[in-house]
């Protein structure tokens, strides 16, 4: 079978987990098409073809993993995407939680910084032309775009070690960033919402989530 390929089992199973995320407390219903309308076995090995609906975190290499589908959601959903939106993604991985982000309209401008990776990325990423509004670059994440900010939203998929205050800094006033800090005392991450202001920034503490490290510099 193509891996482009979609069938009704696909979709039936799409289906399937986009009810268990409502069920699990995701409300926003433009998160949930937007999942709903990307075959997420696109995005994984041919192996991985029965499973890739089920709501759990799969290896792509390199270390890395495509997020579990309620985490993107989770994320996405505290995110408050609005269609043009300029959003900086740190840590592209398998481009599923930027490819959401496209779908819902927003700008997407995402960040990985393992060269690998970023390199397959550009082989086989099937939705090429489809999202114009899309941009994928190779570099150290903690150093964001300054070129192109402000953005009006920064999500970061990896687990933080501290508040990147360069991205803070290519935030627009009024902007938000979604965040796993590093939480010691719990050994994961918390889900942190950042709102930046006139005086500084505004934190709300949320659900707690294990996510691979956030690492600085470029990896060849």
């Amino acid at each position: 079978m193509k891996r482009t390929e979609d069938t009704y089992q696909h979709k039936g199973m799409r289906r399937q987990l986009i009810n268990s995320l409502r069920e699990k407390g995701i409300q926003d219903e433009r998160v949930l098409e937007a999942m709903n309308n990307i075959p997420r076995h696109w995005f994984l090995d041919s192996a991985f073809n029965k499973i890739a609906y089920e709501d759990r975190a799969f290896p792509i290499g390199e270390g890395q993993t495509i997020s579990q589908p309620y985490t993107v959601a989770y994320q996405t959903q505290l995110l408050c995407v609005n269609r043009g939106e300029k959003i900086l993604e740190i840590g592209t991985g398998s481009a599923y939680q930027a490819t959401v982000l496209a779908e819902m309209g927003a700008r997407v401008f995402t960040i990985e910084r393992q060269k690998k990776l970023y390199d397959h990325l550009q082989r086989t990423y099937v939705f090429k032309g489809k999202y114009p509004n899309l941009k994928f670059f190779y570099g150290d994440g903690f150093e964001g775009l300054p070129s192109f900010a402000p953005f009006d939203k920064v999500i970061i998929t990896a687990a933080a070690p501290f508040l990147p205050q360069k991205l803070i800094d290519q935030m627009r006033v009024g902007g938000i960033m979604v965040v796993p800090l590093d939480d010691p005392e719990h050994k994961s991450q918390r889900m942190l919402r950042i709102t930046k202001t006139p005086d500084g920034i505004q934190e709300e503490r949320f659900d707690f989530f294990s996510f691979v490290p956030m690492l600085s510099g470029k990896n060849h």
